[in-house]
Protein backbone atom coordinates (compact mmCIF):
# COMPACT_ATOMS: atom_id res chain seq x y z
CA UNK A 1 0.00 0.00 0.00
CA UNK A 2 1.22 3.29 -1.40
CA UNK A 3 0.21 6.68 0.23
CA UNK A 4 0.31 10.03 -2.07
CA UNK A 5 -0.81 13.78 -1.98
CA UNK A 6 -3.49 15.15 -4.66
CA UNK A 7 -1.34 18.56 -5.81
CA UNK A 8 -4.70 20.10 -6.21
CA UNK A 9 -4.17 21.46 -2.88
CA UNK A 10 -1.53 23.88 -4.31
CA UNK A 11 -2.04 24.49 -7.78
CA UNK A 12 -3.50 22.90 -11.03
CA UNK A 13 -0.03 23.03 -12.44
CA UNK A 14 2.98 21.98 -10.68
CA UNK A 15 5.07 22.27 -13.55
CA UNK A 16 7.44 25.05 -12.27
CA UNK A 17 10.45 24.65 -10.50
CA UNK A 18 9.42 26.78 -7.81
CA UNK A 19 7.05 23.19 -6.48
CA UNK A 20 10.48 21.54 -5.91
CA UNK A 21 10.49 22.50 -1.84
CA UNK A 22 7.15 21.89 -1.60
CA UNK A 23 7.87 18.13 -3.43
CA UNK A 24 10.63 18.10 -0.91
CA UNK A 25 8.38 18.69 1.93
CA UNK A 26 5.98 16.17 1.04
CA UNK A 27 9.00 13.07 0.72
CA UNK A 28 10.26 14.38 4.00
CA UNK A 29 6.53 14.31 5.59
CA UNK A 30 6.65 10.52 4.06
CA UNK A 31 4.67 10.37 1.06
CA UNK A 32 5.54 7.78 -1.44
CA UNK A 33 4.57 9.89 -3.99
CA UNK A 34 2.14 12.86 -5.70
CA UNK A 35 -0.96 13.07 -7.50
CA UNK A 36 -0.11 15.55 -10.45
CA UNK A 37 -2.76 17.10 -12.14
CA UNK A 38 -2.99 17.76 -16.09
CA UNK A 39 -4.75 20.31 -17.77
CA UNK A 40 -2.49 21.67 -20.28
CA UNK A 41 -0.82 19.26 -21.79
CA UNK A 42 3.10 19.83 -22.61
CA UNK A 43 4.99 16.81 -22.19
CA UNK A 44 8.11 18.25 -22.29
CA UNK A 45 7.47 19.75 -19.01
CA UNK A 46 5.57 16.78 -17.51
CA UNK A 47 8.43 15.13 -18.27
CA UNK A 48 10.99 17.44 -16.75
CA UNK A 49 8.72 16.94 -13.96
CA UNK A 50 8.75 13.36 -13.55
CA UNK A 51 12.55 13.59 -13.33
CA UNK A 52 12.98 15.99 -10.45
CA UNK A 53 10.58 13.48 -8.90
CA UNK A 54 12.93 10.38 -9.57
CA UNK A 55 15.47 12.57 -8.24
CA UNK A 56 13.15 12.70 -5.06
CA UNK A 57 12.04 9.42 -4.83
CA UNK A 58 8.57 10.28 -5.10
CA UNK A 59 6.19 7.80 -7.83
CA UNK A 60 3.44 9.69 -9.27
CA UNK A 61 -0.25 9.44 -10.61
CA UNK A 62 -1.85 11.77 -12.61
CA UNK A 63 -5.41 13.39 -12.63
CA UNK A 64 -7.51 15.30 -15.12
CA UNK A 65 -11.22 16.29 -15.62
CA UNK A 66 -13.35 17.44 -18.59
CA UNK A 67 -15.61 21.07 -18.93
CA UNK A 68 -18.03 22.29 -21.47
CA UNK A 69 -15.75 22.10 -24.30
CA UNK A 70 -14.53 18.64 -23.97
CA UNK A 71 -16.79 16.25 -22.51
CA UNK A 72 -17.36 13.06 -24.26
CA UNK A 73 -20.39 12.74 -23.86
CA UNK A 74 -22.11 15.22 -25.67
CA UNK A 75 -24.47 14.86 -29.12
CA UNK A 76 -22.03 17.92 -30.60
CA UNK A 77 -19.36 15.42 -32.37
CA UNK A 78 -16.62 18.46 -32.10
CA UNK A 79 -17.19 18.51 -28.62
CA UNK A 80 -16.57 14.91 -28.17
CA UNK A 81 -13.68 14.51 -30.29
CA UNK A 82 -12.21 17.63 -28.31
CA UNK A 83 -12.81 15.35 -25.17
CA UNK A 84 -10.87 12.17 -26.71
CA UNK A 85 -8.37 14.45 -28.00
CA UNK A 86 -7.75 16.00 -24.01
CA UNK A 87 -7.80 12.33 -22.75
CA UNK A 88 -5.00 11.59 -25.73
CA UNK A 89 -2.74 14.44 -24.97
CA UNK A 90 -2.95 14.01 -21.46
CA UNK A 91 -2.07 10.25 -21.78
CA UNK A 92 1.04 11.68 -23.87
CA UNK A 93 2.21 13.51 -20.94
CA UNK A 94 1.59 10.44 -18.44
CA UNK A 95 3.59 8.00 -20.54
CA UNK A 96 5.94 11.23 -20.83
CA UNK A 97 6.29 11.54 -16.60
CA UNK A 98 6.32 8.20 -15.52
CA UNK A 99 2.53 8.32 -14.45
CA UNK A 100 0.50 4.90 -15.10
CA UNK A 101 -2.65 5.60 -13.84
CA UNK A 102 -5.10 8.54 -14.84
CA UNK A 103 -7.49 9.21 -12.31
CA UNK A 104 -10.35 11.80 -12.39
CA UNK A 105 -14.13 12.67 -13.96
CA UNK A 106 -12.73 12.69 -17.67
CA UNK A 107 -15.45 10.91 -19.21
CA UNK A 108 -17.96 14.00 -19.06
CA UNK A 109 -18.10 17.71 -18.28
CA UNK A 110 -17.64 18.96 -14.67
CA UNK A 111 -20.49 20.65 -13.86
CA UNK A 112 -22.38 20.35 -17.07
CA UNK A 113 -26.09 19.33 -16.76
CA UNK A 114 -29.14 19.01 -19.23
CA UNK A 115 -31.22 19.25 -16.63
CA UNK A 116 -32.40 15.29 -16.37
CA UNK A 117 -30.38 12.56 -16.01
CA UNK A 118 -27.69 10.41 -18.65
CA UNK A 119 -29.87 9.32 -21.55
CA UNK A 120 -28.89 5.90 -23.30
CA UNK A 121 -27.15 7.57 -26.10
CA UNK A 122 -25.50 9.62 -23.75
CA UNK A 123 -24.03 6.22 -21.63
CA UNK A 124 -23.05 4.71 -25.53
CA UNK A 125 -21.34 7.79 -26.55
CA UNK A 126 -19.16 7.56 -23.39
CA UNK A 127 -18.53 3.71 -23.63
CA UNK A 128 -18.14 3.51 -27.55
CA UNK A 129 -15.04 6.12 -26.52
CA UNK A 130 -13.39 4.72 -23.86
CA UNK A 131 -13.09 1.71 -25.49
CA UNK A 132 -10.81 3.31 -27.73
CA UNK A 133 -9.28 5.54 -25.20
CA UNK A 134 -8.30 2.27 -23.22
CA UNK A 135 -6.33 1.17 -26.34
CA UNK A 136 -4.50 3.98 -26.27
CA UNK A 137 -3.57 3.94 -22.31
CA UNK A 138 -3.02 0.24 -23.00
CA UNK A 139 -0.27 1.72 -25.58
CA UNK A 140 1.15 4.45 -23.11
CA UNK A 141 1.59 2.03 -20.11
CA UNK A 142 -1.68 3.82 -18.26
CA UNK A 143 -4.64 2.88 -16.69
CA UNK A 144 -7.79 5.08 -17.13
CA UNK A 145 -9.01 5.09 -13.30
CA UNK A 146 -13.01 6.71 -13.98
CA UNK A 147 -14.21 8.81 -10.80
CA UNK A 148 -17.69 9.58 -10.44
CA UNK A 149 -18.94 11.73 -8.57
CA UNK A 150 -21.89 13.58 -6.63
CA UNK A 151 -24.31 14.17 -8.17
CA UNK A 152 -24.28 18.33 -7.93
CA UNK A 153 -21.19 18.11 -9.55
CA UNK A 154 -21.94 15.53 -12.88
CA UNK A 155 -24.64 13.30 -14.11
CA UNK A 156 -23.36 10.46 -15.88
CA UNK A 157 -21.50 8.52 -13.46
CA UNK A 158 -22.64 9.23 -9.59
CA UNK A 159 -22.72 5.77 -7.93
CA UNK A 160 -19.79 3.34 -7.81
CA UNK A 161 -22.81 0.85 -9.05
CA UNK A 162 -22.57 3.90 -12.10
CA UNK A 163 -18.63 3.40 -12.12
CA UNK A 164 -18.71 -0.55 -12.11
CA UNK A 165 -21.54 -0.82 -14.96
CA UNK A 166 -19.63 1.63 -16.89
CA UNK A 167 -16.17 0.21 -16.91
CA UNK A 168 -17.95 -3.56 -17.66
CA UNK A 169 -19.19 -2.35 -20.81
CA UNK A 170 -16.01 -0.43 -21.52
CA UNK A 171 -14.14 -4.37 -20.89
CA UNK A 172 -10.55 -3.21 -21.00
CA UNK A 173 -8.31 -4.41 -18.81
CA UNK A 174 -7.01 -0.50 -18.78
CA UNK A 175 -10.20 0.85 -17.94
CA UNK A 176 -11.12 0.38 -14.48
CA UNK A 177 -12.81 2.89 -11.38
CA UNK A 178 -12.25 4.61 -8.30
CA UNK A 179 -13.53 6.24 -5.11
CA UNK A 180 -13.21 9.40 -3.70
CA UNK A 181 -14.01 9.40 -0.19
CA UNK A 182 -15.95 13.00 -0.55
CA UNK A 183 -18.47 12.00 -3.43
CA UNK A 184 -18.92 8.23 -2.10
CA UNK A 185 -20.34 9.77 1.46
CA UNK A 186 -22.68 11.85 0.04
CA UNK A 187 -24.23 9.00 -3.30
CA UNK A 188 -23.68 5.64 -0.84
CA UNK A 189 -26.26 4.62 1.03
CA UNK A 190 -23.31 1.80 2.42
CA UNK A 191 -20.13 3.31 1.86
CA UNK A 192 -18.00 0.01 2.69
CA UNK A 193 -20.26 -2.19 0.37
CA UNK A 194 -18.98 0.48 -2.25
CA UNK A 195 -15.97 -0.37 -1.89
CA UNK A 196 -16.40 -4.41 -1.04
CA UNK A 197 -18.58 -4.87 -4.25
CA UNK A 198 -16.11 -2.27 -6.35
CA UNK A 199 -12.81 -4.31 -5.21
CA UNK A 200 -12.23 -6.60 -8.60
CA UNK A 201 -12.27 -3.07 -10.57
CA UNK A 202 -11.20 -0.43 -7.91
CA UNK A 203 -7.93 0.44 -9.04
CA UNK A 204 -7.09 3.93 -7.36
CA UNK A 205 -8.79 5.52 -3.94
CA UNK A 206 -9.17 9.39 -3.56
CA UNK A 207 -8.93 10.24 0.58
CA UNK A 208 -10.95 13.42 1.10
CA UNK A 209 -12.85 14.45 4.18
CA UNK A 210 -16.69 15.58 3.68
CA UNK A 211 -15.53 19.35 3.87
CA UNK A 212 -12.77 18.71 1.26
CA UNK A 213 -10.14 19.54 4.12
CA UNK A 214 -8.43 17.74 6.41
CA UNK A 215 -9.03 13.73 6.86
CA UNK A 216 -10.00 13.09 9.83
CA UNK A 217 -11.35 16.07 10.96
CA UNK A 218 -14.80 15.58 9.76
CA UNK A 219 -17.96 13.12 9.59
CA UNK A 220 -16.38 10.83 7.06
CA UNK A 221 -16.77 7.11 8.69
CA UNK A 222 -13.30 6.02 7.71
CA UNK A 223 -13.53 3.10 9.69
CA UNK A 224 -15.97 1.11 7.36
CA UNK A 225 -14.23 2.81 4.27
CA UNK A 226 -10.52 1.20 5.73
CA UNK A 227 -12.34 -2.06 7.13
CA UNK A 228 -13.80 -2.34 3.48
CA UNK A 229 -9.73 -1.77 1.69
CA UNK A 230 -8.38 -3.81 3.99
CA UNK A 231 -10.94 -6.76 4.13
CA UNK A 232 -10.64 -7.21 0.20
CA UNK A 233 -7.15 -6.95 -0.11
CA UNK A 234 -7.14 -3.65 -1.59
CA UNK A 235 -3.33 -2.77 -3.01
CA UNK A 236 -3.44 0.35 -5.35
CA UNK A 237 -2.99 3.82 -3.75
CA UNK A 238 -4.59 6.29 -1.18
CA UNK A 239 -4.24 9.84 -2.33
CA UNK A 240 -5.40 12.58 0.36
CA UNK A 241 -7.37 15.52 -1.69
CA UNK A 242 -7.76 18.66 -0.49
CA UNK A 243 -9.33 21.74 -1.48
CA UNK A 244 -8.20 25.52 -0.41
CA UNK A 245 -9.25 28.78 -1.28
CA UNK A 246 -5.87 29.96 -2.26
CA UNK A 247 -6.35 29.53 -5.83
CA UNK A 248 -9.49 31.29 -7.21
CA UNK A 249 -10.03 28.99 -10.19
CA UNK A 250 -9.59 25.72 -7.92
CA UNK A 251 -11.70 27.52 -4.78
CA UNK A 252 -14.64 28.32 -8.03
CA UNK A 253 -14.71 24.79 -9.25
CA UNK A 254 -15.15 23.08 -5.91
CA UNK A 255 -17.02 25.78 -4.11
CA UNK A 256 -14.89 26.34 -1.16
CA UNK A 257 -15.82 29.39 0.30
CA UNK A 258 -13.91 29.42 3.56
CA UNK A 259 -10.56 28.94 4.76
CA UNK A 260 -10.58 25.59 6.99
CA UNK A 261 -6.69 25.11 7.67
CA UNK A 262 -4.52 26.62 9.04
CA UNK A 263 -1.78 25.55 6.18
CA UNK A 264 -1.81 23.50 3.51
CA UNK A 265 1.84 21.95 4.34
CA UNK A 266 -0.73 21.13 7.79
CA UNK A 267 -3.16 19.73 5.92
CA UNK A 268 -0.27 17.26 4.18
CA UNK A 269 1.47 16.54 7.23
CA UNK A 270 -1.91 15.90 10.05
CA UNK A 271 -3.93 13.91 6.79
CA UNK A 272 -0.33 11.61 6.60
CA UNK A 273 -0.69 10.87 10.12
CA UNK A 274 -4.28 10.09 10.58
CA UNK A 275 -4.59 7.53 7.20
CA UNK A 276 -1.21 5.97 8.44
CA UNK A 277 -2.40 5.33 11.76
CA UNK A 278 -6.19 4.42 10.95
CA UNK A 279 -4.84 2.32 7.89
CA UNK A 280 -2.89 0.59 10.83
CA UNK A 281 -5.87 0.25 13.18
CA UNK A 282 -8.26 -1.34 10.49
CA UNK A 283 -5.05 -3.80 8.87
CA UNK A 284 -4.69 -5.18 12.15
CA UNK A 285 -8.18 -6.24 12.03
CA UNK A 286 -7.66 -7.90 8.99
CA UNK A 287 -4.41 -9.37 9.60
CA UNK A 288 -4.09 -10.98 5.92
CA UNK A 289 -4.82 -7.22 4.53
CA UNK A 290 -1.96 -5.06 2.93
CA UNK A 291 0.36 -2.49 4.51
CA UNK A 292 1.35 0.41 3.94
CA UNK A 293 4.86 0.79 2.24
CA UNK A 294 7.67 0.75 4.38
CA UNK A 295 8.71 4.06 3.70
CA UNK A 296 5.02 5.44 4.32
CA UNK A 297 5.29 3.51 8.09
CA UNK A 298 8.14 5.35 9.25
Amino acid sequence: MKLGMNLFLWDSDVTDEKYLPLFERLKAIGFDGVEVPIFDARPEAIAALGRRLDDLGLERKAVTAAGADNTIISDDAGVRQAGIDHVKAVLECCHAGGMDLLAGPYYAGLGVFSGAGPTEAEWERGVEAFRGLSQDAAAAGVTLALEYLNRFEIYLLTNAADARRFVTEVDHPHCRMMIDTFHSHIEEKDVGAAFRDSADLLAHVQLAENDRSTPGSGQVHWDAVFGALTAVGYDGWLTIEAFGSGLPELAAATCIWRRMFDSEDQVAADGYAFVRDAWAAASADAPDGPRLAASSAS
